[in-house]
């Protein structure tokens, strides 16, 4: 694979606890930041053998969909993941709640589901989702009736 020239400013340090991976001042991640991460945890991960990585989140305010899916699955492999100084933004995501837990002071570690009322709510989604006909038009509101 051939090494990335333009590296957006991400650099990674060695930490007591963990490998960080820090973007920098990027606010707003997009489908090529989370290559540019994805590539870096393989790396680290398979080829430095390193055991415990940490995201630096500061300043993010939205993250692609696939980024928790990806940190899971070094979860399921073994591997520690760390969240640092998450947004309120970040935090408020139902994901984040369902998955990680403040461990201390701007560290969140990733564990197995916390929130046991998550299996309701995803039940609860599904009943609302069979009501759904998509052959069948809406119904009119009043004011339109």
């Amino acid at each position: 694979m051939a090494e990335r020239k333009n590296t957006h400013g991400l650099t990674v340090k060695r930490h007591r606890r963990a490998t960080v991976i820090d973007i920098g001042e990027m606010e707003i991640w997009d489908g090529a930041d989370l290559s540019l991460i994805r590539d870096t945890l393989n790396r680290l991960i398979i080829k430095e053998r390193r055991r415990s990585i940490a995201i630096q989140m500061r300043t993010v305010k939205y993250v692609p969909s696939g980024f928790f899916g990806m940190l899971y699955d070094w979860f399921e492999r073994g591997i520690a993941v760390r969240l640092v100084a998450p947004q309120d933004r970040v935090t408020q995501m139902l994901w984040f709640q369902r998955f990680f837990e403040l461990e201390q002071e701007d560290c969140y570690v990733l564990r197995e589901c916390l929130n046991q009322n998550y299996e309701e709510m995803e039940e609860a989604e599904q009943e609302t989702d069979q009501d759904w006909d998509i052959d069948r038009p809406a119904p009119l509101s009043p004011a339109r009736a």
